[in-house]
């Protein structure tokens, strides 16, 4: 008999046969591609890859579907604009009956089979198909009817009949188009608008359809969740409710009455209302931002019946009170965070915008003293507001700048508790109460006098408070009252005094020193100017201040003690300034300020600072010999080459390792390289032969000493000196020989030179390490 495996079994046979043949197979293709190296050792061409599509199917099937949806819905138009009036009015409404119930009930078979982009291309006919419906009820039927008229109508039933259309299609399918909906959204978007055109109405009517418009855009908005509606409809609500409130932005703004401004507060206030709703968006960020514009436009709208009925200048005042009225709303907690954040950002920007409108009034009260310098001691101004527009206009409508800036510096300093942002609050109230009280004496046109003792005040009070922000605008304040101060020598003399007498009780603060110093300063230039002082003799009265300054600042420490050294060291370079038309009162005050900074590199940390005494002494004596029209160089070098070699040689008494160029070099070099400049353009002999002498003296004690530097330098000038005296001599000599002896004479040279090389190098050699084992 014979056996019939298993099915099973059969199958354990089969993949067993499978897998020997494979094996087998890969077995031959291995040797085969052996066999093929061998005969065509050739690398082959890697095989190209096949080319990727690009476009998917469904892309190419919507596509064809588009444009076929496009050609059917243009064919329709020629139809109805060309070929309508060859038809009767029965034949006209049978045809486009027809067509547009068939393309609007394609959809339905087409669904229930599965091929939903052929249905929403026949969809998107259909309702394309119902506007030319429209269009030929009113140009067959309806012909006198009013054009905007009907089309509000036209365009709100087809919202309607789309609307319709798109919600009971997946009723009856159980699939849903896409379509139909957000075209009825967008068809809805016009009805109101074009309603209120063809009612006649004004401007108001007009923005009121649109931000109602925009309100019932914003339903759909907030309630689907997402996909085209959503996305027209957020469109709509924006794009309509930002022209909306944009329109009622300027009657607002420009209303001249009440009625007016009322009617546009209420436009204003139904587009807050409908970005207050906006607020409920998903994103965090974007209802934060609707917050904020509902806040925004609330401000502008409940400020503009205000603003018709009170002066200009309160326009701002009365929408800054209302900006900081939103904070009030912010502390009830009953109302959702991201509103009670977006009414705080918007009260923030309407005081950014209070203080901004202040800024040129700021401005002139601060850069405005600045015309005084050029009219100093002109005669004291009619009052303060004379006093800052010498240069400058004043601006117009600024009667209320320093309130604005007071309120905000109150609502900063009251309203802002977090702990991150309440030492800034603090300093920006600070300086926005510091601004108030620099505008108020212009802007109430306070009497010169008053507005003096008003900033003295001001700066006082400032420099008590004993921390930086005000300390800087005490600093500020104080420059502000010196350049006012200008007008009159009494004013000048009297403010300059308590300035300096003030800052100097406050000047363990680094920038009060500095204050201190420079009001000090001005105070003895101007007290010699009332005195008729020649700007020369000027200087030093101001000498004292360097000297005060020096005082002071060992009783201080740390960045104080350098601020008033370098400030002290800015006085004695005014009076050295000053000093520079008399040579001998110029001398005179090098001097004393070079005395001056011997005093101070007494202190052991001050040390480095006796070099510029010296120089300054240095400095003093050649102004000196200019001044006596001195022109021998030994009387300028040699003041400078004496004290320089006491001090190289004290220095290498302290430290023996040192290098004689370090120690003795400048000084040689100043006392022997001027004289050897002199000397080459000296006809006489005594110059020579004393820097001859003087550098024979320096080369011994230099070979004596084994140092180098006199060695080197003065060897070296000697024999300079020398070739300077015997330079006739040579030319003499030159002139006496025949003119073969000069080639002759080099050519012996030469030789000697080449049969002694080794030699000589060997000597050059010896010379050097020689002058290096010297110090």
């Amino acid at each position: 008999m014979t056996h019939i495996p298993s099915p099973a079994e059969e199958l354990r046979l089969v993949d067993a046969e499978l897998y020997r043949l494979d094996a087998r197979r890969a077995q031959l293709l291995a040797r085969r591609g052996r066999l093929l190296s061998q005969l065509q050792p050739v690398r082959p061409a890697p095989s190209a890859a096949p080319p990727r599509p690009e476009a998917s199917a469904p892309g190419v099937q919507n596509v064809l579907l588009l444009l076929g949806g496009v050609l059917l819905t243009l064919a329709a138009a020629a139809f109805t604009l060309v070929s309508w009036g060859h038809l009767g009015i029965a034949g006209r409404a049978v045809v486009l009956g027809a067509v547009t119930a068939a393309a609007l009930a394609a959809p339905v078979p087409l669904l229930k089979r599965g091929l939903r982009s052929t249905a929403e291309s026949v969809a998107g006919l259909g309702l394309a198909l119902t506007v030319l419906d429209a269009y030929a009820l009113h140009a067959a039927a309806l012909p006198a009817a009013d054009p905007a008229g009907y089309a509000a109508g036209a365009l709100a039933t087809l919202a309607a009949l789309w609307a319709a259309y798109g919600l009971l299609l997946p009723r009856v399918t159980g699939r849903p188009l896409v379509l139909p909906l957000p075209a009825a959204v967008c068809a809805a978007q016009l009805p109101l608008p074009l309603a209120a055109v063809a009612a006649g109405a004004d401007t108001f009517g007009i923005v009121a359809a649109l931000l109602v418009t925009a309100a019932a855009d914003a339903a759909p908005a907030l309630r689907v969740t997402g996909g085209p509606v959503r996305i027209v409809a957020v469109g709509g609500a924006y794009g309509l409710g930002g022209w909306g409130a944009t329109a009622a932005l300027w009657p607002a703004w420009t209303a001249s009455g009440p009625g007016a401004a009322a009617r546009a507060a209420g436009l204003l206030l139904l587009a807050a209302a409908v970005a207050l709703a906006g607020a409920r968006a998903p994103r965090a960020e974007v209802a934060l931002g609707n917050a904020v514009a509902a806040g925004l436009l609330a401000v502008a709208a409940l400020g503009a019946v205000p603003r018709t009925l009170l002066p200009g200048e309160w326009t701002v005042p009365v929408h800054l009170l209302l900006g900081v009225a939103l904070l009030a709303v912010v502390r009830v907690d009953r109302v959702p965070e991201v509103v009670r954040r977006g009414l705080g950002r918007a009260s923030g920007a309407v005081q950014a915008l209070a203080v901004s409108a202040a800024l040129p009034v700021v401005a002139v009260a601060l850069l405005g003293p600045l015309g005084r310098l050029p009219r100093v001691w002109s005669g004291p101004p009619a009052d303060a507001r004379a006093a800052v527009t010498a240069d400058l206009p004043w601006p117009p409508g600024s009667a209320t700048a320093p309130l604005l800036l007071v309120v905000v510096a109150a609502v900063l300093a009251g309203a802002v508790r977090a702990a991150a942002w309440r030492p800034r609050a603090v300093d920006a109230a600070w300086v926005l109460g510091w601004a108030a009280a620099l505008t108020l004496p212009p802007v109430l046109r306070l009497p010169y006098v008053v507005t003096l003792a008003l900033l003295g005040l001001t700066t006082a009070g400032l420099l008590a408070l004993r921390r930086l922000v005000p300390t800087v605008l005490a600093l500020i304040t104080s420059l502000v009252l010196a350049l006012l101060a200008l007008a009159t020598e009494p004013a000048t003399l009297t403010v300059f005094a308590l300035l300096t007498a003030g800052c100097a009780l406050a000047a363990r603060r680094p920038p009060v020193a500095a204050a201190a110093v420079g009001h000090a300063t001005a105070l003895a230039v101007a007290t010699g100017a009332a005195l008729d002082w020649q700007p020369s003799h000027t200087a030093l009265p101001v000498l004292l201040v360097p000297v005060a300054a020096a005082l002071w600042a060992p009783r201080t420490e740390g960045v104080t003690r350098l601020t008033t050294e370098i400030s002290g060291a800015v006085a004695a370079l005014v009076a050295i300034g000053l000093a520079v038309p008399d040579a001998p009162m110029l001398a005179l005050v090098l001097a004393l300020v070079a005395v001056i900074a011997a005093g101070v590199a007494v202190r052991p940390d001050r040390r480095p600072v006796g070099y510029a005494a010296t120089a300054l002494f240095v400095a003093a004596g050649w102004v000196r010999l200019a001044a006596w029209e001195v022109t021998v160089p030994e009387a300028y070098a040699l003041p400078v080459a004496v004290p320089a070699l006491f001090v190289g040689a004290l220095r290498r008494r302290r430290d023996p390792q040192a290098s004689s160029w370090t120690a003795y070099g400048p000084g040689l070099a100043a006392a022997l390289l001027p004289s050897l400049v002199a000397a080459w353009g000296d006809a006489h002999w005594l110059r020579p032969l004393l820097l001859g002498a003087g550098a024979l003296l320096v080369t011994l004690a230099g070979a004596r000493h084994h140092l180098q530097a006199p060695l080197v330098l003065g060897g070296s000038v000697l024999a300079l000196a020398t070739l300077h005296e015997l330079a006739p001599y040579l030319v003499q000599v030159a002139g006496a020989l025949p003119r073969w002896a000069p080639p002759a004479l080099a050519g012996l040279l030469l030789l000697a030179l080449g049969a002694t090389y080794e030699q000589r190098l060997r000597d050059v050699r010896r010379v050097w390490e020689t002058l290096g084992r010297m110090n």
